[in-house]
């Protein structure tokens, strides 16, 4: 297998995040600190702070140091990533190391679990790493008085689409059964979005919201059930398209490359206390056609089987969930990819990293 940072697509890719015209020198000799730093969104991100020669200085929050330093092993030794053990349950009493840092500059929670097996069997860690650890975050932000906090939430928090509107811009609001062990994970993403509001107004806590909608990129974790997710692996495996619903769902995607220039436009000229999707609708397609396009790619077929109760009770029930991407276009994003070439490129690398 080749690692990511050999595969020249994927350079190409880190550097087109890394050249986006965007004020890059706020991060200049700066403190990072970043949770979910090896997982899909994160793991790009620090690829491209790698590229883009910032100096500065990432501490890497995580369970595993064994998994990130394997993922950054390119760059592991050059000084610059620190990494840090931390559960996602745990305050920081205990962190004395934190002493050498008097301030940090800007923190991003990133991590979160993120698909429906993880949804359905770790319900509890769902809700409190978007609650419990995104307030221990905030507190220590605040008493580093960090320059900015980005919490990554998602499109989940609209819920269902009401059927009054085709896109969902950021004051929409739709409906979610709460009583529900799904509901864990959008609800714990708007709770996580109302703690940065109060952080902001209780502790002059500088936030932005950062509301990515569905992602798929090579960095994804194997571990991963999303439907996305699960297709990529059918068709790099030369099987066929296995799709477990009539396929109607109507959403919004984004590759990664676009998820995280578009996380850094946030990060770095959103304003505060504003929420901002991550979405095009150049990337926005129903399910079937999705699985279409990827049997398409492979050369194999779609076909069709029901997902097992665990899986299931992970699945979002949402039909429709299309975001507007007015606002973030007004800082003057722009995606590189649509979904055609989007999927085309992850293709591409990934066959190319399993090869």
């Amino acid at each position: 297998m080749k690692r990511l940072l050999e595969i020249s697509e994927y350079v190409e890719d880190v550097k087109r995040v890394a050249s986006f015209d965007l004020p890059w020198e706020k991060l200049r000799d700066k403190t990072i600190l970043i949770t979910g730093g090896t997982g899909l969104i994160g793991s790009f991100l620090v690829d491209v702070l790698n590229a883009a020669r910032l100096d500065c200085k990432v501490l890497l929050f995580g369970r595993s140091e064994e998994r990130a330093k394997t993922r950054f092993a390119e760059y592991w030794d050059k000084g610059w990533i620190h990494f840090v053990k931390w559960d996602s349950s745990e305050g920081f009493e205990r962190f004395d190391e934190f002493e050498e840092f008097e301030k940090f500059d800007y923190m991003l929670h990133l991590a979160s679990n993120t698909h429906p097996v993880a949804y359905a069997t770790d319900p509890i860690g769902t809700i409190t790493t978007n609650v419990i650890a995104l307030n221990n975050l905030l507190a220590l932000a605040a008493e580093k008085c960090a320059t900015r906090f980005l919490f990554a939430s998602s499109n989940e928090i609209y819920g269902e689409n009401r059927g009054d509107v085709e896109l969902f811009d950021e004051k929409y609001c739709g409906y979610i059964d709460c009583n529900t062990l799904r509901a864990g994970y959008p609800e714990s993403k708007r709770c996580g979005e109302a703690l940065c509001q109060a952080y902001i107004r209780q502790k002059n806590l500088d936030c932005v919201i950062a509301r990515l909608t569905r992602t798929y990129g090579p960095t994804i974790l194997s571990t991963d059930t999303k439907a996305i997710s699960q297709f990529f692996n059918n068709a790099l495996k030369d099987e066929d398209i296995v799709l477990k619903s009539e396929g109607k769902q109507y959403y919004s995607y984004q590759y990664v490359v676009d998820s995280v220039s578009g996380l850094m436009t946030v990060l770095l000229k959103g304003d505060c206390g504003a929420a901002y999707n991550i979405a095009d609708e150049s990337s926005d397609i129903t399910l079937r056609d999705l699985a279409a396009l990827i049997a398409k790619q492979a050369g194999r077929k779609v076909v069709f089987d029901l997902p097992d109760a665990v899986e299931a009770a992970g699945f979002s029930k949402a039909t429709k969930a299309r975001l507007d991407g007015a606002r973030l276009r007004a800082l003057g994003w722009l995606p590189s990819y649509d979904i055609k070439s989007g999927v085309m490129r992850n293709y591409c690398v990934l066959k190319k990293s399993r090869a």
